[in-house]
């Protein structure tokens, strides 16, 4: 992984940089409740966490992770103006960073590195979340699941701020958690950096192809 020509490194949001369950799992038993409906522990709803506000709506309502039946539009639709606007008042409230992550993200930057961000998150949840944590100089843009049509797996994203940054793929570096993360990088030819902790549903990151794997996110630095 180590090389020169290395310019840009683009990072997940939930699961790499922040473990946002407990304000997400506030959120989704909110929702439930509003609805009448049986509420569950955040360990399950940790579970359902990593491909946007939409699934992670779906599979509450349905009180499973596996989507293998449909949810009825108008309800889902009442359900997920619930959870968008009380996780909205709550973003950052009992959510963190990872251990090492200001800091590994402050010497990258020092470094030179350009950072952004990648996420199937909502847009406008993103900049709050970064303020909170006092995180928002160290990125030079984020993207999140509804700023184009496509969202990760697909490489659109990718691609997408590559080109607004001015950098070419093969001088870029996909950071994530999940399969999602690691398939959207593959699918454009960006090397990629898997970690081993986050919302991968207990699947090892090692079985999508990243170009290599760290257990704790300063271990970045060792690898540029």
């Amino acid at each position: 992984m180590k090389s020169p020509q290395k310019e840009a490194i683009f990072f997940d949001l939930d699961g790499t940089l922040i473990d946002s369950v407990p304000d997400l799992a506030l959120a989704v038993n909110h929702m439930l409740e509003t609805l009448g409906r049986e509420t569950f522990g955040e360990e399950t709803i940790r579970y359902w966490v990593g491909n946007g506000a939409q699934m992670l709506v779906t599979r509450a309502l349905l009180g499973k992770r596996e989507v293998d039946e449909t949810v009825d539009p108008a309800l889902f639709d009442k359900a997920l103006k619930i959870f968008l606007d009380f996780y909205g008042k709550h973003l950052a409230e009992v959510t963190g960073t990872y251990p090492h992550v200001p800091q590994t993200l402050q010497a990258l930057k020092d470094a030179g590195y350009r950072l952004a961000i990648i996420t199937n998150k909502p847009y406008a949840f993103v900049g709050p979340i970064l303020k909170n944590l006092q995180m928002e100089a160290l990125f030079e843009i984020w993207v999140g699941g509804d700023s184009l049509p496509q969202k990760k797996p697909d490489p659109a994203p990718l691609l997408y701020v590559c080109e607004k940054l001015g950098v070419p793929v093969e001088t870029c570096i996909m950071v994530g958690d999940s399969k999602n993360d690691i398939l959207a990088a593959n699918a454009c030819g960006m090397q990629s950096i898997g970690v081993t902790y986050g919302y991968n549903y207990g699947e090892d990151i090692r079985l999508h192809g990243p170009s290599t794997v760290v257990d704790d996110f300063k271990d970045i630095l060792d690898l540029l």
